[in-house]
């Protein structure tokens, strides 16, 4: 993300960044393009561990929280970065993934209850990832219940994720992590690690404005 990141807002912190390191057929591979190219395997990645939050949370309620809360953090710091003004007409990519935890938690009702109000919901969070304009809209809304509906075979999730991804091979390199996770938790335990990893997403979002 970070790489991407770069590439993206702030370019110039990397004065090579334009130079031509080979060439595809007709196509010309800089260092900009590998760069974006590694950041495409973010969003797959915090999809599918934002199913694996909801499994394995213990309070469902406040995850949702956390997610609005840093949600509302970022929002400024995505908008500078973006558009250079406090003001933009997108939302940050913590809106998209908090729409599909919800979206989660209602196909988790349907299953346990088959109460059919939950699939109203999730067509209703469905609209409301069109009308607010979140990073990666109702694809990443709808990418992320993905990533729960097909968590107990990452085989298959790799496979169909990668033929539905916008940028097809590409992000679907992700999944090369994703199927070699063993399920435990990494080294990001406690407090201060947990919401540093939260934090860290509006902050360089803030420094890469300022960079630029």
């Amino acid at each position: 993300m970070l790489l991407d990141h770069i590439a993206a807002f702030a370019p110039d912190i990397v004065p090579f960044i334009d130079d031509e390191l080979f060439s595809i057929g007709s196509k010309d591979i800089t260092v900009q393009y590998l760069m974006r190219s590694v950041g495409r395997m973010a969003f797959p990645i915090f999809s599918f561990l934002i199913a694996e939050g909801f499994v394995h949370t213990r309070n469902r309620k406040k995850y949702a929280i956390n997610l609005l809360l840093f949600a509302l953090i970022s929002e400024i710091p995505f908008n500078l970065a973006y558009s250079g003004t406090i003001f933009y007409f997108k939302q940050n990519v913590f809106f998209t993934l908090l729409f599909g935890y919800l979206g989660i938690c209602c196909v988790d009702k349907f299953n346990r209850t088959k109460d059919t109000d939950s699939l109203l919901f999730i067509f209703g969070l469905f609209v409301i990832s069109v009308l607010f304009r979140a990073d990666y809209g109702c694809f990443g809304f709808g990418f992320t219940i993905l990533m729960y509906i097909l968590r107990s075979n990452r085989f298959i999730m790799a496979i169909v994720s990668s033929c539905i991804l916008p940028s097809r091979w590409i992000g679907g390199m992700a999944f090369i992590p994703i199927c070699l996770y063993n399920g435990k938790r990494g080294f990001a335990t406690g407090t201060i690690a947990k919401y540093g990893f939260y934090l860290f997403y509006p902050i360089h979002l803030l420094v890469l404005y300022f960079c630029r």
